[in-house]
């Protein structure tokens, strides 16, 4: 047969013993045009010259008809030839079939119609072949219709198939698409021969399930069989690596690559840039990724989500993205969504906005993720009014748009809006996942309401998420935050498994509250165990020092830190370790360490020193911290409110006023000190001197009272920290605090006995301090303060703090 000869299945001089075709048909001009077609317009045009030579009805043109109009998924126009045929043969059945199995997944009507041809071929007595059963489990794969899969696996085997290597394998990729990894790899065990195609097919299935361990252990398998494998078996084997961080093992398949000359295609160079990336090898993905020739899409996007998604590349991924454009490559919805994290990283309001301009000229404005990517960012940019926009004209919000927007509320501080979203989501019959709780429970957290935090974990049970690690992490961290320390215990005592975060929280907590000995007792059993601490660790645990004073052990946890686990410190471990030895009065021995720091002190770490000045009134270290602070241009204004504090108590006026005519010269205002108390589902805030609340005639009668009697019981007030006033007026100013007019307010309207919780948005100061604990004594109640820094509980005229705050 000649190479301008058309081919179709069965070719012979006659098709099915109907119709009889002279041999020059198939060399006609019509025939050699369908051939060589290659598009669905170039099909149209060659249709009218069948009809024209009286070609049309002939099988041949039929079944070429029918096949061409499949393969360019023109499924109606394959069915205007199909169905008007009186005499079909069985190619054409079976052409039709493989049609609805190529089609669209987007198309509903493709799993249907592939479904109801396959039954058609029964009731017109078309024999199957095994490709029928291969292309309708195609079908039922991209649909992931499990159970319609199964019976068609039952009719393979009952007409004779199931023996079959290519039916088998049809079979083992449906179970593998439809998430039944390990149903598939009962299919793979039976295969009497299984040839490369199984091997990578199954390699695939368990490296998309998220089983890598068990995709590495089967490539293991295939070499010890024999089994050389090629660049799908890179391409398979490769997310099974970057899963588990296998970096070892990616370097032993990229010299396999290397030595099979497979580096010059770029689907297996992509899937080594995408593994690199994924086991933190930023430096080697790159040098591979400029390797490489005729990069497409999918390789810049594995190297800018790298980037992306490693939080320290942020900038090379704009950077890359950037380049991306200029060279002229269109991005995709997975590139839009990578870059939207890395200006999330770095909360660049301005680039989120250009890639959002993006966004609309390529007309992805109505694609669910980007949208969802586009949320985040805006909150991440502390714009939750542009993600609350979005969010509200989303046509079809998923559980991920809500979670992003309440995960956005509660990041920006918005917690009443974040709980309101979460209460929505939930009449429209969205059922919260673990991922909704993880974003509510941080903003009832804030709220510090213990009534709400048990409300919340009455859901959490109710919705079985009891045993997922991160939802009961982020519990244990919410009764911390909401002063119930010891709940927090009994919940972390409670988990099976522990993750380091839940380690880091509750030492937090402990440390939080003043309970340092607790906390360092947890650290070392910690260190007993099976999960290693990692920099956040060690942040945690040098703080809980700070705040109980144990300096000894935080140098101790500050040496361990690098020399016994390879973590390097970073600005927040040296700011943590200058306000241990700062708080503690070590002064000189801080500022030492400021001056043998490897790097340039942040402004967390000058402040740090700037905070222990003023504790212990040193002006002259507190100048020169203050000094090079303020040449960083900080935003925060209680660096400049310390400093005249310092200066206040060596009663070196000139100094007071310079410093306050600097921050009048620079807009800088002290921030107002507030103190909030939540009582019967209302929050009531009070500010120093404020006279607007509706009970304010009667909390400032009562609390003239209630300085009487702590006065009767040994409290005197301590005005050091009020100059330029009347003696007269210090005492008076000091009444007027704002916890003391909350306190007073939760003590009026809350029964005997209750707990009074208060929070406030400053260091608590030492004359509210002193005051509080003698209140604890004379009213027998016991206080909770959570101040910006730490917890008080005040009680029989005692503090959880020990004075040392």
């Amino acid at each position: 047969m000649s190479s301008q000869t058309l081919s179709v299945p069965l070719i012979t001089h006659t098709i099915s013993d109907r119709t009889y075709i002279p041999s020059h048909i198939y060399t006609h001009p019509c025939a050699i045009s369908l051939e060589h077609c290659t598009s669905l317009k170039h099909l149209h045009q060659i249709i009218p010259l069948i009809i024209k030579n009286g070609l049309y009805n002939e099988t041949l043109f039929q079944t070429k008809l029918i096949s061409l109009f499949n393969k360019f998924n023109s499924l109606e126009e394959a069915s205007r030839v199909f169905e008007p045929i009186e005499d079909k043969i069985d190619a054409m059945y079976h052409t039709m079939l493989k049609g609805f199995a190529s089609g669209s997944v987007l198309d509903g009507s493709v799993l249907s119609g592939a479904v109801s041809m396959f039954c058609r071929m029964n009731v017109d007595g078309v024999k199957y072949v095994v490709y029928n059963f291969t292309n309708l489990l195609k079908v039922c794969g991209d649909f992931r219709d499990v159970r319609k899969g199964r019976e068609v696996h039952g009719l393979m085997i009952v007409n004779g198939f199931g023996g079959d290597l290519f039916a088998m394998t049809g079979v083992m990729n449906l179970y593998s698409k439809c998430g039944l990894v390990f149903e598939a790899y009962k299919m793979f065990e039976r295969m009497p021969v299984r040839d490369l195609v199984c091997w990578n097919s199954m390699v695939g299935g368990f490296g998309k399930e998220g089983f890598v361990k068990e995709g590495l252990e089967l490539v293991r398998e295939m070499g010890r069989e024999g089994l050389r494998g090629d660049q799908v078996t890179v391409v398979s084997v490769m997310p099974c690596v970057g899963g588990v961080g296998a970096v070892k093992i990616g370097r032993e398949m990229h010299g396999f690559v290397l030595r099979s000359g497979m580096e010059g295609f770029v689907n297996v160079a992509t899937s080594l840039v995408d593994m690199y990336c994924k086991c933190r090898c930023l430096g080697t993905a790159r040098l591979v990724f400029d390797g490489i020739k005729g990069k497409n899409v999918v390789t810049w996007n594995s190297m800018i989500d790298g980037y992306a998604q490693s939080g320290e590349g942020a900038e090379e991924a704009w950077s890359l993205f950037q380049e991306m454009l200029n060279q002229g490559v269109k991005p995709t919805g997975v590139t839009i969504m990578a870059v939207l994290v890395s200006c999330a990283v770095l909360g660049d309001l301005e680039r989120g906005k250009f890639v959002h301009q993006v966004v609309d000229q390529l007309g992805l404005g109505n694609d669910a993720s980007i949208l969802n990517s586009l949320i985040a960012m805006y909150c991440k940019c502390r714009r939750a009014d542009i993600a609350a926009g979005l969010f509200m004209n989303m046509q079809s919000k998923t559980i991920v748009s809500w979670n992003a927007m309440i995960l956005g509320y509660a990041q920006n501080g918005y917690v009443t809006e974040a709980l309101d979203h979460f209460c929505k989501m939930k009449l429209q019959n969205l059922k919260p996942d673990s991922f909704t709780l993880v974003s509510v429970i941080p903003a009832l957290a804030e709220l510090s309401v213990i009534r709400q935090a048990k409300w919340i974990h009455g859901v959490v049970i109710r919705g079985c998420f009891d045993k997922n690690v991160f939802v009961m992490t982020a519990l244990v961290d919410m009764y911390a935050k909401c002063g119930a320390v010891h709940t927090s215990r009994k919940l972390f005592d409670m988990m099976d498994y522990k993750h380091v975060t839940t380690w880091n929280v509750m030492i937090d907590g402990y440390g939080t509250h003043g309970y340092g000995k607790a906390a360092i007792d947890l650290f070392r059993q910690m260190l007993r165990g099976v999960v290693k601490p990692n920099s956040i660790t060690f942040l945690c645990i040098i703080s809980a020092c700070s705040h109980s004073g144990f300096v000894e052990e935080g140098k101790q946890f500050f040496t361990m830190m690098k020399k016994d686990f390879a973590v390097e410190p970073s600005m927040d471990h040296y700011g943590a370790m200058v306000d241990l030895l700062g708080r503690s009065g070590r002064l000189k021995e801080a500022w030492d360490f400021i001056q043998n720091m490897p790097v340039e002190p942040g402004i967390n770490v000058l402040g740090a020193m700037l905070g222990a000045c003023k504790i212990h009134k040193n002006v002259d270290l507190g100048e020169l911290a203050a000094n090079k602070l303020f040449a960083m241009n900080p935003e925060e204004g209680g660096y400049h409110v310390l400093l005249a504090n310092i200066y206040s108590n060596a009663a070196m006026w000139d100094k007071v006023a310079e410093v306050r005519n600097t921050m009048v010269n620079k807009g800088i205002q002290k921030t107002p000190g507030c103190s909030l108390v939540n009582l019967k589902n209302e929050v009531h805030t009070f500010y120093s001197g404020s006279v607007r609340h509706p009970q304010s005639k009667r909390i400032y009668s009562f609390l003239e009272t209630l300085l009487d009697d702590i006065k009767a019981a040994g409290y005197v007030p301590d005005t050091s920290s009020i100059h330029d006033v009347e003696d007269d007026v210090h005492e008076q100013l000091l009444k007027t605090h704002s916890e003391k007019l909350a306190i007073a307010f939760g003590l009026l309207n809350s029964k005997p006995g209750t707990t009074i919780h208060i929070r406030k948005n400053l260091r608590v100061c030492s004359d509210c301090h002193n005051a509080t604990k003698y209140i604890s004594l004379v009213t027998r109640r016991e206080i909770i303060v959570r101040d910006m820094h730490r917890f008080h509980h005040f009680k029989d005229g005692m503090c959880s703090c020990g004075d040392y705050w």
